[in-house]
């Protein structure tokens, strides 16, 4: 089956952009968190982020800094606030999955490409620039006032592009944080880039892609 959306909206973390959050923080515990103990504390550092957006919107450093301090509390280890300073500050220098740019590149001349993205507006442009393909539109949770995985996030985006979701198609790597609403909303068109981080599953009319570049080939491309 081929589609041909309107719009075609990209989660950008996870799904583009490889958001190396948990190595980052490995590397900044390393000599706080045994090495036997470092996947429960990466675990449960990655499900305080999820808690935290669910709530009012708040900057992402404060996601960040609730998040490791919470994580931290939960472990018995020691948070400095240096900690969150130095995980909001990599998120810049994290590059494209492989194989991204081209086939953004690819599918922007018969598609305009939307991001719509659980980022600020003074971290997106980092991103944006590491992808290279030219984004027709590029929405922040800052800017909605809301993160991922609350509906009011993919309301913003619809808004501001005069268009339903009945006439777009949404990419991401993450049924909690985007597959799921947008299978609750009823989108025209849903991809799953399976990267491994989440289980997968077929019972949110997903199209699931072992390889982004399998992404051309389910819009006619």
């Amino acid at each position: 089956m081929t589609f041909q959306p309107k719009f075609i909206s990209f989660d950008c973390y996870g799904t583009l952009i490889n958001f190396e959050m948990g190595p980052t923080a490995k590397v900044l515990f390393k000599d706080r968190v045994p090495a036997e103990r470092m996947p429960a504390f990466l675990d449960s550092f990655r499900a305080y982020r999820l808690d935290e957006v669910l709530g009012d919107w708040k900057p992402f450093f404060d996601v960040l800094e609730n998040s490791i301090q919470r994580t931290c509390k939960k472990h018995g280890i020691e948070c400095l606030a240096s900690d969150a300073v130095a995980l909001y500050a990599a998120v810049p220098t994290f590059q494209p999955h492989p194989n991204v740019v081209e086939v953004l590149e690819a599918i922007a001349p018969h598609v305009p490409l939307v991001i719509l993205s659980n980022s600020m507006v003074d971290l997106i442009p980092h991103s944006v620039a590491h992808l290279k393909a030219p984004f027709h539109k590029v929405y922040t949770a800052e800017e909605a006032r809301a993160y991922k995985p609350r509906m009011q996030t993919f309301e913003y985006m619809f808004d501001q592009l005069g268009c339903g979701p009945e006439q777009m198609m949404h990419v991401s790597s993450s049924f909690r944080y985007d597959l799921m609403t947008a299978s609750d909303l009823g989108f025209m068109a849903k991809a799953f880039i399976d990267r491994g981080h989440e289980p997968t599953s077929t019972e949110y009319g997903v199209s699931r892609l072992s390889d982004v570049r399998q992404l051309p080939a389910l819009l006619g491309l």
